[in-house]
C-alpha cells in the first residue's frame, strides 16, 4: 500500500461522497453525462451486492477512489454454474488517476475477493485499462456473452485462481443490478440533487462504443 493513502471498506457516513465522486469521474466519459452514481447508489440495496468488497481509498482524509461488487454468475455447457464476482463502478477522481491509485483498488479488493473463496472476476472494460493487471480476452477462457461463440471485445477475465476456467466452455451471467440505469427518469431526477454539470460528446464516448458492440473473432 501507498504510504499516504487508506484502503478502507465503505460505511454509511461514506455514501454521498462515494457518489460525488463516482459523479466527477465518470462525467461524459462514456456518454454525455454518467449514471455510475446512480448506479452507485441504487446498488446497495440489491441483493447480489457484496457489501464487504465495497472499498475506498483515502487521500490526506479524503475519499478519492472507489469500487464495489456484485455477484455474477458462469454456467457450463452442461447447467452447472459458478458463483464469481464483479467489479464496477472503479472510480478515481480525475486529478488523481494515471497514478496507479486504480491498480491498488483492483489488487486489494481482489486479494480479499479471493480470501472469500471466490475464484473468477469478470467485468466490462477497456481492455487497454486491465490486461497489465491480469485480464485477458473472454475468448482466451472461452466465456461467452449473450450468446454461445458470442466474445465481447469489452468483456475481460481475471482468474483469481490460475486455470480454474480451463477444459469448459462457460456463458457469462451478469447481475440484474445495473438494469437500474435503464430508468432514465430515475437517474436524471437523481442527479438533478447534485450541482449542475454541462452534458457534451467526449472521443471516450466512440471508443466505448466500439468495445462494447464488437466482438473477438479469432
Amino acid at each position: 500500500m501507498m504510504s499516504d493513502v487508506i484502503i478502507r471498506l465503505e460505511t454509511e457516513q461514506d455514501y454521498r461522497a462515494v457518489e460525488e465522486m463516482t459523479r466527477e469521474s465518470f462525467w461524459n466519459v462514456y456518454k454525455p453525462g454518467a449514471d455510475e452514481h446512480y448506479y452507485a447508489h441504487t446498488m446497495r440495496n440489491h441483493p447480489d451486492y457484496i457489501p464487504e468488497l465495497d472499498y475506498v481509498l483515502e487521500k490526506d482524509g479524503r475519499i478519492i477512489g472507489n469500487i464495489k461488487y456484485t455477484k455474477a454468475w458462469l454456467e457450463d455447457s452442461e447447467g452447472n454454474r459458478k458463483e464469481i464476482v464483479s467489479f464496477g463502478p472503479l472510480c478515481v477522481l480525475p486529478e488523481f488517476q494515471r497514478q496507479k491509485y486504480g491498480k491498488l483498488l483492483i489488487q486489494h479488493s481482489l486479494e480479499e475477493a479471493r480470501k472469500m473463496g471466490y475464484e473468477v472476476n469478470i467485468m466490462f472494460g477497456n481492455p487497454g485499462n486491465y490486461v497489465s493487471r491480469g485480464f485477458v480476452s473472454c475468448k482466451k477462457k472461452n466465456v461467452s456473452c449473450f450468446q454461445k461463440g458470442n466474445y465481447p471485445t469489452a468483456l475481460l477475465v481475471c482468474e483469481l485462481v490460475p486455470g480454474v476456467l480451463d477444459g469448459k466452455e462457460w456463458m457469462y451471467i451478469p447481475s440484474a443490478a445495473a438494469d437500474c440505469c435503464e430508468d432514465v427518469d430515475a437517474v436524471a431526477a437523481f442527479d438533478a440533487t447534485f450541482p449542475p454539470k454541462e452534458k457534451k460528446w467526449m472521443p471516450s464516448q466512440e471508443e466505448f462504443y466500439i468495445y462494447c458492440n464488437s466482438s473477438v473473432v479469432r
